[in-house]
């Protein structure tokens, strides 16, 4: 009987074990392309995995509230989310547009030799414009939608304890 308790014991210990190890969560090295057709297009960066929940959120919350007309140029922001960033950063860069009746969001980790606001503005644009190439800002623009974008953006961030920074020189 001694066996069989001792059998036991060891079954539960291995399990308990298993299901904690299975919790942590794994960090890619490799670039992320979401793509849900009519919904959204997101495109992280290397080691930006566990931003995919936010931007999410942000897509989700976004649609349910509004439908613009017309297409949302881009916007920036600066994240600082400890879950998400890569290792050892302490914020990632985000780019947000409406084009065509979809959301493409962007996430880069920021160049360590840039540590300004300006320069991380620089390298983001120079990313989402590259992503967004064959999705160029069209006429109409819908400028009070962009307004209702970044809106979304910080209810989402305060629902989640994430601080978000909008970058100046917005499209």
């Amino acid at each position: 009987m001694f066996m069989f308790e001792l059998f036991l014991l060891i079954l539960l210990v291995t399990i308990i074990v298993l299901s904690i190890r299975s919790g942590k969560s794994v960090v890619l090295d490799e670039p992320i392309i979401i793509h849900r057709p009519g919904q959204y297009h997101i495109t992280l960066a290397p080691q930006l995995n566990l931003a995919q929940t936010f931007i999410e959120q942000i897509a989700k919350q976004f649609a349910l509230s509004y439908s613009p007309q017309g297409n949302i140029p881009s916007q920036y922001f600066e994240v600082r989310d400890p879950q998400a960033s890569a290792q050892g950063g302490t914020c990632y860069l985000l780019a947000i547009a409406w084009r065509g009746g979809m959301l493409y969001f962007q996430a880069i980790n920021p160049q360590p030799s840039l540590h300004n606001a300006e320069g991380h503005l620089k390298t983001l644009r120079e990313f989402s414009e590259a992503v967004l190439a064959l999705h160029p800002l069209t006429e109409p623009v819908d400028a009070a939608e962009a307004e209702h974008l970044r809106a979304t953006v910080d209810w989402v961030a305060n629902q989640s304890m994430i601080t978000v920074k909008i970058l100046e020189g917005n499209d």
